[in-house]
């Protein structure tokens, strides 16, 4: 059972950083299914999810850093906000119902498709036509504000909404967008992990087996983005979403009928 487990973490951990790599996105939407279909509980895969995208985040920013890519001040002016909100994020996790979050994470994994056919629009339509004009300091402080919000409450990173928002009120180009989310994503999983940390939910070792493999994939994802057909990465990635929001609806569900039906 041990030995499964591990297998289990290492795929999952190879996983996100494909995903980290190729979408932006620190890869919790994989590792906190994962976690929780292995037995952990909700506030133990949120917070172990949360220390692999540390590791996960940190290697793509190193690779980025490395091919020159880097920009330090869109980083930090994003993660300060980003900071705060993920510390806040993990204190409400322990005063919300688990049923309720299960539900939030799984609408979360809803909203990733439509965000994804956001930031195709983006892409594919010149950025005058659909920027919106809003002060690019409050534009870096909600962007920021609301991924570290993100995660703290569901251990996602919040780059699903950093790149998206990037392009959409700052009027970034789409790799310059993923390249500041992965930084962006170091400060709001490192926040949130010390959270976590402090409600002692963090379980070290499987974090740390998870974002040892996210070190070795996001080598290569981030190197070769993207190099997979656009549809078929979109249509792969819709089909998984939906399955895993299905998943937590339905743990959504176990978990208000023990808690409240049973009892009655």
């Amino acid at each position: 059972m041990i030995t499964n487990t591990w297998i289990f973490l290492v795929i999952g951990g190879l996983f996100s950083g494909i995903l980290a790599g190729l979408l932006g996105i620190g890869g919790g939407t994989i590792l906190v299914p994962i976690l929780m279909f292995l037995g952990y509980s909700y506030e133990e895969s949120v917070a172990t999810s949360s220390l692999a995208i540390v590791m996960t985040s940190l290697s793509g920013t190193i690779q980025n850093w490395r091919m020159g890519f880097l920009k330090i001040k869109p980083i930090i002016y994003l993660g300060i906000s980003g900071l705060i909100m993920a510390f806040f994020g993990t204190k409400l996790v322990g005063n919300t119902p688990k049923y309720i979050l299960e539900i939030g994470f799984g609408i979360l994994l809803l909203v990733n498709l439509y965000l994804a056919n956001l930031r195709k629009k983006l892409v594919d339509q010149t950025s005058h036509k659909l920027s919106i004009k809003i002060n690019p300091i409050l534009a870096q402080i909600l962007t920021g504000g609301l991924a570290g919000l993100l995660a703290g409450l569901f251990g996602v990173g919040g780059g699903i909404i950093l790149v998206p928002l990037q392009i959409l009120l700052l009027g970034e180009k789409i790799k310059p967008a993923i390249q500041n989310s992965l930084g962006v994503i170091i400060l709001t999983s490192f926040s949130a992990t010390v959270g976590h940390a402090y409600e002692g939910n963090v379980v070290y070792l499987a974090g740390i087996i998870l974002g040892l493999g996210g070190l070795i994939s996001i080598q290569f994802s981030s190197r070769y983005l993207p190099k997979l057909p656009d549809k078929l990465v979109k249509n792969l990635f819709a089909i998984l979403l939906i399955i895993l929001s299905i998943y937590f609806f339905y743990k959504a569900w176990h978990s208000y009928y023990f808690q409240f039906v049973v009892v009655l």
